[in-house]
């Protein structure tokens, strides 16, 4: 006797299912029951219908023109949606961008125009900052040296420093950014991640490549902030897992190794990183005098000198030392000996903010120093806000939103996010360490002794210190001599978006430009 043929429970119920849906259809209908299924009202209201596979939201697609370099360059700008899916075909997420492709091109100058991909940090940023404040063909009109906000509401004018005359551009916004979102039976959180983020970004890149038949351009990237490391990683997994080498990378106002940014007990790099910046912003608030660059270049062999070595030696400085080490700090923040010598000669860049213009009842700004606006407590040790994000923040979204939805016609219910903290909690997938990605951008052009690297700093960015990258970039022992010459820094007035001060701006481009056209 053979055992009884065992079949799931699911499966079974799951075969009943289709049989019924089978004799129901095939049965014959009168105009009635016809009706009433097709409102869901019928004897087969309960029986579960296949799920219709999502399709890409239909891109919307714009002719313009600006003027750049006093020439005309006529364009189209197309917002979109892209999905990215499993290997089954399983839609995974939904990533909106918007994206500059220059127009009036014969074949032949389309096949070798770039493509640069641009996208902010965060974790959590969208890509507006870079879209309206430096790189596309519209900005944000900021008044004078970019440290005042403008009135409300905020309106957007052409912007001829657009690097849209040499490359197209595509605005990229990660997962829960923007109106990217995860699809439905996937967890946003799947997506929060720094793995999990140079993944998806990835993968629109690749897409994006692949469907716009731009496998042959020359190809670029771009990020700002914490958009540094997704650079990183990218540059080397977009080459090692679908063969994608890249001209070359812009790290703007950027990191790849936490270390620099957060000290911790018997870790003192932080406050080396920073000295230097400290005396620019110093300098450009009056409290200290002379040539700015001269300062900086001073504070920088101190900090890594003599400075440094006092650090190491934690307690065991004497204190007729430690009060002439306390007035060479003086000397190069514009904070007073005594304070560093009660702040153990150790001051974060939070308490510089609230301390430098304590006198003048004002605080700093995190993101662009410059900016110095009304302290709402004269003893706090650290500011309750960051004015230069106040400049920013409201501008920017009112004029996002408007030339998404008046120029561009495109409107969803959903808001959009310009800056969220939705991707928390974030996975750094740094075990009792610090999340540092110079090992990808080492790598990447160690297998690609072509790729070209900027690297763009802000005298006045105390959310990420130029020393603090470029003692990263100085510290790329395994990257091979001859490409360590492929990297370049350069340096403006203003703070972490430096490109709200016009010369910056200005100046940002013809670096930009001069980039583009020696890496393609």
């Amino acid at each position: 006797m053979k055992p009884a043929r065992f079949v799931p429970i699911a499966l079974a119920a799951l075969s009943a299912t289709a049989l019924a849906a089978d004799a129901v259809k095939d049965a014959p209908k009168n105009d009635k029951a016809e009706k009433a299924e097709a409102k869901g009202e019928g004897p087969n209201k309960d029986i579960p219908k296949p799920e219709k596979e999502p399709k890409d939201t239909p891109p919307v697609t714009r002719p313009s023109a600006v003027t750049i370099a006093g020439k005309t360059v006529p364009y189209e700008v197309t917002a979109a949606k892209l999905v990215l899916k499993e290997e089954d075909g399983k839609p995974r997420a939904s990533i909106f961008h918007v994206a500059y492709t220059r127009t009036g091109l014969t074949d032949a100058e389309k096949a070798k125009r770039p493509v640069l991909f641009a996208f902010n940090g965060g974790p959590g940023s969208s890509a507006v900052w870079l879209h309206l404040g430096i790189l596309g063909p519209k900005r944000v009109d900021i008044p004078g040296d970019g440290t005042t906000a403008p009135p409300p509401p905020a309106r957007l004018i052409d912007n001829p420093e657009s690097i849209l005359d040499v490359c197209d551009l595509v605005f990229i916004d990660p997962v829960s950014t923007g109106y990217s979102r995860a699809e439905k039976d996937t967890k946003p959180s799947d997506f929060h991640g720094v793995e999990e983020d140079i993944s998806s970004v990835g993968d629109f890149v690749r897409r994006w490549v692949s469907e716009h038949d731009r496998w042959g351009s020359p190809k670029f990237l771009l990020g700002e902030s914490y958009g540094g490391v997704r650079v990183a990683g990218l540059a080397n997994h977009l080459q090692s897992r679908y063969g994608m080498s890249l001209n070359g990378v812009v790290m703007l106002s950027s990191l790849v190794d936490f270390r620099t940014l957060t000290g911790d007990q018997g870790d003192d790099l932080v406050y080396q990183v920073y000295l230097p910046v400290y005396a620019a912003v110093a300098h450009f608030h009056g409290k200290l005098k002379g040539d700015r660059d001269a300062l900086i270049e001073e504070a920088r062999k101190f900090s890594f000198g003599d400075y440094g070595v006092a650090l190491l030696r934690g307690t065991h400085i004497p204190a007729e030392e430690r009060a002439k080490l306390a007035e060479k700090l003086a000397a190069f923040s514009g904070i007073e000996a005594a304070v560093w010598l009660s702040h153990d000669l150790r001051i974060d860049p939070t308490f510089f903010r609230a301390e430098l213009l304590r006198k003048e009842h004002k605080v700093v700004g995190r993101f662009d120093a410059r900016v110095a606006w009304g302290a709402t407590s004269e003893s706090d040790q650290s500011p309750d806000y960051d004015p230069s994000y106040a400049l920013a923040q409201g501008a920017f979204s009112t004029a996002m939103l408007n030339y998404l939805v008046h120029d561009l016609q495109w409107k969803e219910d959903q808001p959009y996010e310009i800056l969220t903290g939705k991707v928390n909690p974030w996975r750094w997938n740094a075990s009792n360490g610090y999340v540092n990605l110079s090992d990808r951008i080492s790598n990447a052009m160690r297998d690609n002794p072509h790729l070209k690297v900027m690297v763009m700093c802000g005298h006045a960015d105390l959310a990420t210190p130029p020393d603090g990258i470029g003692y990263s970039f100085s510290h790329l022992f395994q990257l091979p001599e001859a490409q360590r010459g492929n990297v370049s820094f350069t340096h403006y007035d203003g703070g972490h978006m430096f490109y709200l001060n016009p010369p910056d701006r200005v100046k940002a481009r013809e670096d930009l430009v001069k980039f583009l056209n020696g890496a393609k």
